[in-house]
């Protein structure tokens, strides 16, 4: 993990150079004022030396003045070394998510994913910018105050060093206890994260079952529990810190009363008595900022640990020796396909289906029997895995094809459409980011959505809002389609495309969807029974199995469960119409 972490600051390292440097220098002329006050004190003082007093103070007053414009230097450099870490690390981050399975989505919240990019990488910023200046910063002033004090009385220094291997031992006891609070506080805050996301997002639903409580009651719940969280973080903390600053305080005790009797002695002097004093707080004062530094260093690191959980996540990636998938003719076979999202249960078993060129097989049956997971095995969005059957495109396996070629081929219009925030125009180039104007206009057109934009009083610029708030259900799905459009693929998915919508609209979408399937190699998810009676293909499919397989024609004549549900359904159409 530490090699890891420290290769984020090799883009950097004339500026960490520079930083150390200056943060050297902050160290050294720390050292000044005790020296000074020494010579002050044994010296120019009891000598009369006036002009060597004014100088002294003087130089001392210049050499802040450096350190200030030093200090200033680590502050801001210091920090945008940090920032610009944090930057690299949330590129990384968010490539490696755009890379990542279905699958990990599947098990992972939107809200916890958002944590790790944000206040996560932000602690490691933190960590990455105060780090080295403070272990830097602070050693150098160590081994130089504890050079100066021996210089002065090193049997009054050593007895003071003494209370320093007490100090580490209390560290080393209570930090881990503090860095695994720390752990759970993030967690926490995570599961906060999670909850007001998956509220904000659905908070239309919300209110339309009138359900505020029941969410101001999860939050709380999950609110509480970072509060808890927090309670033994804080509880670890505050014993790390009192602890620790009692043996500090010690260091003071020990000085007052070995140093009184040093003096009373007759061991040293009364100048050097008071430059002890002085100078023993330059060598606390940095032992006290390691202590401190242990709370930002277990932030930090548990920020980094939970960033590289995630960048450990397997990506998605082509196989061996993957070629294009090119000039695209769109015969599709599944051979022998079973598949399974855990072992615990199997969604598919042993599917065959080849659909020729150009034609149009439509999937039916009762939800949860494997329609939907079809038509993403087909895309590569979950692989099969060997002895799980294969899915071709022309002939070729698609686990031998890049990913990237088989779903630029694959177009793809789902019941639940998702539209960036941005305009329609940008939504629809979305399909094509390259396309002309000339083309947005003519995909909008063919999917029956250009002569509402130009109603619109900014037309294509308009704004949709978050997921295309500011549009119908109708409306979004023939942006949707729009989009497809564009992207002008040679196969096609329709994954219950209009189950969702009014009858009036329905025809206006099928229209567009009838369209955009010519020419096209089709697969169609539908509960809608009367919208796939022009399919070439029909497949039931019941348990992961197909049980039926014909025109709509053959399979009424059969009798069997299509023909049953095609019953069914006309009879409540009958019913709703009367």
């Amino acid at each position: 993990m530490f090699k890891r972490f420290i290769a984020y600051y090799k883009p950097h390292r004339k500026m960490l150079a520079l930083d150390m440097l200056a943060a050297l220098l902050i160290s050294v002329i720390g050292m000044v004022y005790p020296v000074v006050t020494n010579r002050m004190l044994n010296q120019y003082i009891p000598n009369r030396m006036y002009s060597t007093i004014i100088l002294s103070g003087i130089t001392v007053l210049g050499l802040y003045l450096l350190r200030m414009l030093l200090r200033y230097f680590v502050q801001y450099y210091g920090h945008m070394i940090g920032v610009r870490m944090q930057s690299q690390m949330r590129q990384d981050l968010f490539a490696h998510l755009e890379r990542l399975p279905f699958s990990f989505y599947d098990n992972h919240e939107t809200g916890r994913i958002m944590t790790r990019i944000t206040s996560d990488l932000f602690e490691v910023c933190e960590l990455a910018h105060h780090g080295p200046e403070n272990i830097l910063i602070s050693s150098i002033m160590i081994i130089l105050s504890f050079s100066y004090l021996c210089s002065i009385d090193w049997i009054l220094t050593l007895i003071i060093f003494a209370c320093v291997p007490i100090l580490v031992a209390v560290t080393l006891h209570l930090r881990k206890d503090m860095s695994l609070a720390f752990d759970e506080r993030r967690v926490s805050n995570a599961t906060i994260n999670a909850a007001v996301e998956s509220s904000v997002t659905g908070i239309r639903v919300t209110k339309a079952f009138t359900n505020s409580e029941r969410e101001v009651e999860k939050f709380s719940k999950g609110d509480s529990q970072f509060v808890e969280a927090s309670r033994h973080a804080y509880h670890a903390m505050a014993r790390f810190s009192s602890s620790t600053a009692f043996v500090t305080d010690v260091f003071n005790v020990v000085i007052l009363i070995a140093g009184g009797l040093f003096l009373y002695s007759g061991r040293i002097t009364f100048g050097d008595y008071s430059t002890f004093i002085v100078s023993v707080n330059l060598f606390i004062n940095p032992v006290n900022t390691l202590i401190n530094f242990m709370e930002q260093y277990q932030n930090g690191v548990s920020g980094f640990k939970r960033f590289l959980e995630i960048m450990d996540e397997e990506p998605e990636a082509d196989s061996a020796g993957a070629e294009e998938l090119k000039d695209v003719k769109g015969d599709i076979e599944f051979r022998d396909v079973s598949y399974s999202y855990d072992e615990s249960k199997g969604v598919l078993s042993h599917v065959s289906l080849k659909i020729p060129k150009g034609q149009k097989i439509a999937l039916v049956g009762p939800s949860g029997g494997g329609k939907t997971t079809l038509c993403h095995l087909l895309p590569n969005f979950y692989r099969l895995q060997d002895g799980e059957g294969s899915i071709l495109i022309d002939g070729k396996d698609i686990r031998s094809l890049t990913l990237e070629s088989v779903r630029r081929s694959i177009g793809i219009v789902q019941q639940d459409v998702f539209l960036f925030v941005g305009t329609i125009r940008e939504n629809i180039l979305y399909g094509r980011p390259d396309a002309s104007e000339e083309e947005v206009v003519e995909a909008a057109k063919r999917a029956n959505i250009h002569d509402y934009i130009m109603t619109l009083e900014k037309g294509y610029d308009t704004e949709i809002g978050e997921r295309g708030v500011k549009l119908s259900g109708g409306q979004k799905q023939r942006l949707s389609i729009a989009r497809v459009f564009l992207k002008d693929p040679a196969i096609l998915i329709l994954d219950e495309a209009t189950s969702a919508l009014d009858n009036t609209t329905e025809v206006l979408i099928q229209q567009a969807l009838d369209e955009l399937c010519r020419g096209r190699t089709t697969l169609v998810v539908a509960h809608r029974l009367s919208t796939i009676r022009n399919a070439d293909e029909i497949a039931v499919v019941i348990n992961g199995k197909i049980t039926e397989r014909g025109t709509h024609e053959e399979l009424m004549e059969k009798g069997g469960t299509y023909s049953k549900l095609y019953s069914l359904q006309f009879r409540e159409s009958d019913l709703i119409s009367e």
